[in-house]
């Protein structure tokens, strides 16, 4: 699959480099730094220097990887003429050097929610698109189609000139984050059309941070919304016909009770959905009020979607628990809600993405300052993630499973998920099986043996097969 992303690089060369630094970044085990992938790829004795300079100029186009990535995915992973089901967010990686570009204080997303903490760090925008496993409520893995550097401006001294503050100003507007993120939209839905499938709906979920008026008001058309929405916002109904034809049409009816208030009602009634959401089908319990109207929306018509909040148990003797409420709105209020609320579940497989570009990947751990590398680096190796899911994904599809035992504490399940430990530990094996001279199949079978006996293989190839577990 790498190989049919060679329009991507404006040389042989340069497309040589960059696939010995796929396989470093796939086979590294410590920080995934250029150089730690120059090492894991055996260059560690020549220059490095070239490696840098991938990642600088035009030598290397990411845009064109990601457009391979969704041209594989909708032309040939997805069901035919269904509705893409793409998700938006963004992160932070965290930054030590001052003079890296991009760089800035960011509030801690993961601080305490009674104190607000600062960190030193780079934020990007990310959109993933959904690869189900089947039609309808099921397991999903979402695969990142995009990922955008949105640095904040930089704020000029109290002592610049009044021309430097109106650039400032001016600059800040442009570089709002939820512009950004409806710029990105924008550019999905146009990709999407110039790629094949202009007459599928595209429907994007998000969280609260981007259900806002600049997104909501600039969306493009056969685009779909979903996004959380805060449980006292004042939602109106349809304004009523004027008849007289005296004064300026409504935009607006009669105020609502707000989320809140129409959960805990008895005057709008639960209607059950079945949805995967935590690894199984879960029964939700949802109230729903179409064609209702707010501000920040302007003049489209929009679904409420309370959703109940699940019940659960840390353990089989614990007390039951439950968990917060959540109040969604959609900017087709014809969807149904069995999709509806699947899309919107399947929005937490983009905060695995982060995750596990962070943790197995090392996004953002390369040592680069300049604009146009701290630009590229993480966006090629956000690329390479989505590259090695889909061949795994193609490659289970064929019914192929030659890949290593899970551990015997994991429950031993025909259909359990793959994790992304799995699938680079199974990747790095292949590899690692050549240069041993080892039979891949002996010691799949040795290691299947040693569940029932004490006999153990030998420690020091499980510790390099097993590393990322």
């Amino acid at each position: 699959m790498f190989s049919q992303c060679r329009g991507a690089f404006n040389q042989s060369r340069t497309y040589i480099r960059a696939r010995n630094l796929a396989y470093g970044a796939l086979n590294c085990m410590g920080r995934h730094t250029i150089t730690g992938m120059l090492t894991a790829s055996g260059q560690q004795f020549i220059d490095w220097s070239s490696s840098y300079r991938l990642f600088q100029g035009n030598r290397m186009d990411t845009d064109y990887l990601f457009s391979h990535i969704r041209k594989v995915l909708i032309n040939n992973e997805l069901e035919p003429n269904a509705p893409i089901y793409a998700h938006m967010d963004d992160t932070i990686f965290k930054k030590t050097g001052k003079k890296v570009a991009g760089t800035s204080w960011r509030r801690d997303p993961l601080g305490p929610p009674f104190h607000t903490n600062f960190i030193w760090g780079q934020r990007y925008i990310q959109l993933s698109i959904s690869l189900p496993e089947k039609a309808g409520a099921s397991n999903s893995r979402a695969i990142p189609v995009d990922l955008q550097h949105c640095p904040t401006v930089k704020k000029p001294k109290k002592s610049n000139d009044k021309q430097l503050w109106d650039d400032y100003k001016e600059k800040k507007l442009k570089a709002n984050l939820s512009l950004k993120g409806v710029g990105r939209i924008k550019a999905l839905r146009e990709n999407i059309d110039n790629e094949g499938a202009k007459q599928r709906q595209l429907i994007v979920s998000v969280d609260g941070s981007y259900t806002n008026e600049n997104v909501l008001k600039r969306l493009p058309d056969r685009v779909t919304l979903i996004g959380r929405i805060r449980k006292d916002s004042s939602l109106h109904k349809l304004p009523e016909e004027n008849n007289n034809g005296v004064g300026r049409k409504r935009v607006y009816g009669k105020l609502l009770p707000t989320p809140e208030q129409i959960r805990v009602s008895d005057n709008y009634p639960w209607h059950e959905v079945k949805a995967w959401a935590a690894g199984k089908i879960h029964r939700f319990n949802v109230k729903i009020i179409k064609d209702v109207r707010w501000r920040k929306a302007g003049c489209k018509n929009l679904k409420l979607v309370i959703i109940r909040p699940l019940s659960y148990r840390l353990t089989k003797n614990s007390k039951l628990l439950y968990r917060k409420p959540a109040y969604l709105i959609c900017t087709d209020p014809d969807l149904e809600i069995e999709k509806l609320l699947q899309a919107y579940l399947w929005r937490w497989e983009i905060e695995v993405n982060f995750r596990e570009e962070k943790t197995l990947l090392g996004c953002g751990e390369a040592q680069v300052r300049k604009e146009k590398p701290v630009e590229k680096l993480p966006s090629y190796i956000v690329a390479l993630y989505s590259l090695i899911h889909l061949a795994n994904h193609r490659v289970r599809k064929k019914g192929w499973e030659n890949q290593l035992p899970r551990a015997k504490w994991y429950p031993q399940k025909n259909n359990i998920r793959q994790t992304t430990g799995d699938i680079f530990n199974t990747f790095r094996t292949q590899l690692y099986v050549k240069a041993m001279d080892i039979n891949f199949y002996d010691f799949v079978n040795l290691q299947e043996c040693s569940r029932s006996r004490k006999n153990t293989v030998n420690p020091t190839i499980s510790a390099i097969f097993y590393s990322r577990n």
